[in-house]
């Protein structure tokens, strides 16, 4: 299904039936990537509303480069104007950080937070980082002086440097977006969460370590971990039955 959100348009899915829960995905995912969570909580008895965000599935990108704050402010719109306010949330990875900042803002625009595999915390940065960080810096200032770019090809060096995720996107915008979005910090928002949150996390994931999720836990107020073990970063795939017993145990509470 399709809607227009602050002037994009926006795939979304509504499945099931009761309270509602909305349904997040990660950087460069999609709803169909969320299926999983979305039959499970259909099956335990809730509607499933599934997001995608701009740039991802069906969802127009961003016309500029967006912040997380761009996102919140998109996926609140969303949660608006289909009359879901006070809704509980199942977020993954990316989809955690706007959960974060959402929730800060306003602990009552959701009911209960569940958070897989979640980003928001700012992984400390080892010296070779900072080594290569340097290096991709210099060399893109290199490649404007034409005979060096041609002698050592470092325009397509460059276009090789990044993460897998930034070296996926096709456009400048998303591009820049994802700068934005991976370079903030949300750690000092987690101690105005007070929704009840239940932390679901890969003992395997090296995407968001499960010292992201033990940190989460000691600044959330009411926030619980439950450990999925032999799972990497999409634990409610790799190990659904598990994820599915521990989402029925939370929201039957």
């Amino acid at each position: 299904m399709y809607c227009e959100v602050l002037g994009l348009k926006t795939e979304y899915e509504r499945r099931g039936e009761g309270r509602p829960i909305l349904i997040l995905h990660g950087w460069g995912s999609s709803i169909q990537a969320m299926a999983p969570v979305a039959n499970c909580v259909a099956a335990l008895g809730y509607e499933a509303v599934s997001l995608a965000f701009p740039g991802f599935g069906g969802t127009e990108e961003p016309k500029e480069a967006w912040g997380v704050a761009d996102y919140a402010h998109f996926t609140k719109a969303f949660i608006e104007q289909q009359g879901i306010v006070g809704c509980s949330v199942a977020c993954h990875s990316f989809g955690g950080r706007v959960t974060i900042m959402l929730s800060a803002e306003d602990n009552a625009l959701f009911d209960k937070l569940i958070m897989i595999d979640a980003a928001g915390v700012r992984p400390r940065r080892t010296i070779k980082y900072h080594v290569k960080t340097w290096a991709y810096k210099l060399a893109k200032k290199l490649a404007r002086i034409g005979f060096i770019d041609r002698v050592f090809r470092l325009s397509e060096r460059q276009k090789n440097a990044g993460s897998a995720d930034y070296r996926a996107l096709k456009t400048d915008v998303m591009r820049k977006t994802f700068v934005n979005v991976v370079n903030q910090d949300l750690t000092p928002l987690l101690s105005g969460i007070r929704n009840d949150t239940l932390l679901i996390w890969g003992d395997k994931d090296t995407a968001t370590p499960l010292e992201y999720a033990k940190l989460m836990e000691k600044k959330m107020p009411n926030a619980g971990l439950a450990v999925l073990e032999g799972a990497g970063h999409f634990s409610y795939a790799e190990k659904y039955p598990q994820f599915c017993a521990v989402m029925k145990a939370y929201l039957k509470e």
